[in-house]
């Protein structure tokens, strides 16, 4: 396209009057910039700007023509304009004053119209704020009720369920309120809340643990009584079935259907008594305080020390408990007491390790159980061998046997406490030999050492159901009549079947087979037969109202005792059910080393007897003198007893064990028949005295009898010289024999 310039240039080369006018009409048209316009019409031509004034002269008079022309056209409606303009002017002021009043009235009625729309401004301003804080308050009241929730745990000793609360408080809550100050006051405020709550709940715990340690003796009581009543029920029914399939138990004493009918009823009504209420360890002691405390520091993260310390407070509980008490044998319930304060301990134990994990473990309960059973059998063995009575020991070993069941059941090792009972059976037993040695005695004592006179069948009868007695010969007689033993036989065979029944007693329970029990009865009983009655029996020969008489009574007795042995043998097995010929079956030995025992002792003490008697005749005060004829035919005397001594009238003396019998008498014999005084006096006090058994006060007695008969009856004495030198000799034998008496008795 051409440019302004040169399309106005273009024109005015054509036509100079045309070009102004196209340039005119262009100014007009205002389609073209007027710069480039007028720039052209001037530097295109000379003179150009001049001409182009004259046409645009021209121009605007042609224009002002037209206006005028337009103007005359209009102006009588200008002049109607004018006139109704002026018309209008009244009703234009009326309007004006009425649009002012308008307006004022306007204004009057906006003014409250604002005052309200700021009172809705406010209001909406308010609702925003309080949307604003509903929102705030929507997220905040979450974290302000947990935190009262944690609070009132707090106050309700829920302390687990408070340091959960204190979780969620700074995992969930407070990260939503942070920006605030009370969310920063919490936050400061839970540690020590938790450190309020580990030492709250470690208090409970130093309570729970005075509590267990002053209840433990109940805990332990309840759980040997549910030992026990498991243990009768199940002899309850071992017995029952012994009943049913009629298994006799004893041999010639006590039925034994009643006497299991008896055992069976007194079981189950005390069954039936103690079935009304069992209890358990959680119902006798409250186990929460240990749980909360190891919750709470399972959550803290502290969970060993919490371990730790309640294993050492345990550990120094469980010293405590196996201290016993100094005169704990005196009574069974020093005993009871000390067992149920263990039993109670390692049950409270038993049940942390079945309830809680890691507090306490198996190997911290067996090294627990471990050390105390040191300690139990430490004590039990010092305190059980003061004790002798046989009933204390029988039930120490009942409690032994409860508390071993008892902690069995519980899954503790019990092999070393049925170890001890078997060093506390030999205790028992000499306990018991003690006891039937007394039993024994009193026996013997009241026994008369005379044949048993029998005047009835009913008597006899009476007699042999109690002693197994058969003489065939013996029945045939009629009545009255009399059994070669004395009364103390059958006393005696009751007392040992009574002595192996306590025996028995003991062996109940141990855990043992038949074979086992067998051995200890017939162990038992042979002491009791080898030692003890023979041990009685000797010591009853050598009282001195027993005479030759008394002594052959006790030989006859000792002969049916023996013979009975193989009836108590018979009873033996009858309660074993172990047969007698069993190899490793033990026999009872009964009285027969006694019989070879009692007859060295009659004969001994015959012996001693007469040859006490034959001194004391010699030395009787009634005796006031005694001849050299006499004193000759009283060494006859000893002469034919010490034959008889030497003459081995009882098999088993050891050479001239019976002759030394008479010892006293032939020493002293001797000496006034070879009238050897110098020798008694010179060797006197030496250990190797020819004379060493003559007493000088016996020689002085026996002297002076015969010096006052050589006085009295030898008138013709002073005729004969060797009358006279005796008889002076025999004056300064006894001066000298009086001096080494007074002698004796000043040193003494």
């Amino acid at each position: 396209m051409m440019s302004a310039a040169g399309k106005s240039g273009a024109m005015l080369e054509e036509d100079p009057d045309q070009t102004y006018e196209n340039v005119l009409a262009e100014i007009q048209s205002f389609e073209l910039p007027i710069e480039a316009t007028l720039r052209s019409v001037y530097d295109d031509q000379p003179n150009a700007h001049k001409k182009f004034m004259e046409k645009l002269d021209a121009c605007i008079r042609n224009h002002d023509k037209e206006i005028e022309k337009m103007c005359n056209f209009h102006h009588q409606g200008f002049v109607d304009a004018i006139t109704e303009l002026l018309k209008v002017r009244t009703d234009a002021e009326k309007l004006k004053v009425q649009v002012t009043d308008t307006n004022r009235r306007f204004q009057d009625a906006g003014k409250e119209v604002i005052v309200q729309t700021e009172d809705i401004i406010r209001c909406r301003i308010q609702q925003r704020n309080i949307t604003t804080v509903v929102e705030k308050l929507q997220l905040c009241l979450p974290v302000l009720e947990m935190y009262s929730k944690l609070k009132e745990q707090m106050s309700t000793k829920r302390y687990y369920s408070a340091l959960k609360t204190m979780e969620q408080l700074e995992n969930v809550y407070f990260p939503r309120v942070s920006q605030y100050r009370f969310c920063q006051l919490m936050i400061e405020n839970l540690p020590k809340l938790r450190e309020d709550i580990k030492e709250i709940s470690m208090s409970d715990l130093k309570d729970f643990l005075e509590s267990i340690r002053k209840h433990s003796d109940k805990i332990g009581e309840t759980a040997m009584k549910q030992a026990q009543q498991q243990k009768i029920f199940t002899v309850t029914l071992q017995k029952q079935n012994n009943v049913k399939f009629g298994k006799t138990m004893y041999i010639n004493d006590r039925i034994p259907e009643e006497r299991n009918e008896i055992v069976l009823k007194h079981a189950f009504e005390e069954e039936d008594e103690n079935e009304e209420e069992v209890l358990t360890v959680q119902d006798l002691v409250d186990f929460s305080p240990v749980y909360q405390c190891l919750h709470i520091y399972s959550v803290l993260g502290d969970e060993e020390t919490f371990e730790n310390y309640y294993r050492k407070q345990r550990k120094k509980q469980a010293r405590l408990v196996l201290q016993p008490q100094s005169n704990m044998h005196e009574t069974v319930d020093g005993y009871r007491r000390y067992f149920t304060q263990i039993v109670g301990f390692f049950v409270v134990e038993d049940h942390i390790l079945h309830v809680t994990q890691g507090l306490v473990t198996r190997a911290y309960t067996d090294e627990l159980w471990n050390m105390a059973l040191s300690k139990i059998i430490a004590v039990l063995r010092a305190h059980s061998s003061y004790c002798t009575d046989p009933d204390l020991v029988l039930e120490l070993k009942n409690l032994i046997v409860i508390f071993a069941d008892t902690l069995q059941g519980y899954g503790f090792p019990v092999n070393r406490l049925f170890d001890l009972l078997f060093e506390i059976r030999d205790q028992y037993n000499e306990t018991l030999l003690k006891k039937w040695a007394g039993v024994f005695r009193d026996i013997f004592e009241e026994d008369n050492y005379s044949p048993i006179p029998i005047v009835s069948e009913e008597e006899y009868r009476a007699i042999i159901s109690k002693f197994p007695f058969q003489d065939p010969d013996l029945e045939k007689q009629p009545f009255p009549k009399k059994l070669p033993m004395s009364q103390s036989v059958p006393h005696i065979y009751i007392q040992v079947k009574e002595f192996i029944y306590a025996s028995l007693k003991f062996s109940e329970s141990l855990h043992r087979s038949s074979t086992e029990i067998d051995d200890m009865l017939r162990k038992s009983t042979n002491l009791l037969l080898t030692r003890t009655l023979s041990s009685c029996l000797l010591n009853l020969i050598k009282k001195p109202h027993i005479g030759l008489t008394e002594l052959v009574q006790i030989i006859i007795n000792t002969t049916h005792l023996e013979q009975a042995c193989k009836y108590l043998e018979d009873f033996i097995t009858n309660i074993t059910n172990i047969s007698q010929e069993t190899v490793h079956t033990t026999r009872l030995y009964g009285l027969s080393t006694f019989k070879g025992k009692v007859a060295q002792t009659a004969c001994m003490s015959a012996c001693q007897h007469l040859s006490t008697s034959l001194m004391q005749m010699l030395l009787d005060s009634e005796l006031k003198q005694i001849s050299m004829g006499a004193v000759q035919q009283f060494n006859l005397d000893v002469i034919q007893c010490e034959l008889f001594a030497s003459s081995e009238p009882v098999p088993g003396f050891q050479g001239d064990t019976l002759q030394l019998a008479f010892i006293d008498l032939r020493q002293l014999l001797d000496l006034f028949m070879v009238w050897d005084w110098s020798t008694y006096l010179a060797d006197y006090g030496q250990p190797a005295s020819k004379y060493l058994r003559v007493n000088p006060n016996t020689a002085l007695t026996l002297l002076e009898k015969m010096k006052d008969t050589s006085k009295k009856n030898n008138i013709f004495a002073q005729f004969r010289k060797n009358d006279r030198d005796k008889q002076k000799l025999i004056e300064t034998v006894v001066k000298q024999l009086r001096s080494l008496v007074n002698g004796m008795s000043q040193h003494t």
